[in-house]
C-alpha cells in the first residue's frame, strides 16, 4: 500500500473515520474520471480543493458536478480574496498530489469548509492520497469527524 494512503487511513482512524481504501486502474485526478471508475454519480465525488484565502491556506470540499465560488469561500473564511495556489503549495500545505488530496490528514492544519451540496448523498467519495485511490465516506461522518463549516460555497 502506498504510503499516502496509509497516511489517510491513520489520520482517519484518529478522527474515527474508516477508511477503506479502493485502487483502480483508471485515473481518479479529475471528479470526472472518479465518477467514471467508481461508478456512481459525479456528484458523490468530494473536490478537495486547496486555495489560499488572505494568503493563508484554506480547504473546500465540493461536490463534483458543482464549481467552487471562490468569493463564497473568502467570506466563508472572513477574508476578502480566495486565489487557487499552484500544485507546489498544495503540496506543502497537504503532503498529498493535485489528484489525490484527502479532506484530511495534511501537513499543516487547514481550516475546512464543506460545500452544504454533498449532504445531498448518503455516501460520497474521497481521494486516499493518490490520484488511483480513493474511500467511501458517510458526508454527515465526514463533517462531524472533521469539524468542517457546512455553507453554501458553489456557484
Amino acid at each position: 500500500m502506498h504510503r499516502n494512503v496509509e497516511q489517510v487511513i491513520r489520520a482517519g482512524t484518529a478522527i474515527g473515520v474508516e477508511v477503506a481504501p479502493k485502487e483502480f486502474s483508471e485515473s481518479t485526478r479529475t471528479a470526472a474520471e472518479a465518477a467514471a471508475a467508481i461508478g456512481v454519480e459525479l456528484g458523490q465525488i468530494v473536490k478537495s480543493l486547496v486555495f489560499s484565502v488572505d494568503g493563508v491556506p484554506v480547504m473546500a470540499l465540493v461536490r463534483g458536478d458543482r464549481q467552487l465560488a471562490e468569493a463564497k469561500l473568502a467570506l466563508a473564511a472572513g477574508g476578502l480574496e480566495a486565489r487557487r495556489p499552484d500544485a507546489a503549495t498544495v503540496r506543502e500545505a497537504t503532503g498529498f498530489p493535485v489528484g489525490g488530496v484527502p479532506p484530511f490528514g495534511h501537513t499543516m492544519p487547514l481550516r475546512l469548509f464543506v460545500d452544504q451540496g454533498l449532504l445531498d448523498f448518503e455516501e460520497v467519495w474521497a481521494a486516499a492520497g493518490t490520484p488511483h485511490v480513493n474511500f467511501p465516506v458517510d458526508p454527515k461522518l465526514l463533517i462531524a469527524a472533521t469539524g468542517g463549516v457546512v455553507c453554501d460555497l458553489t456557484r
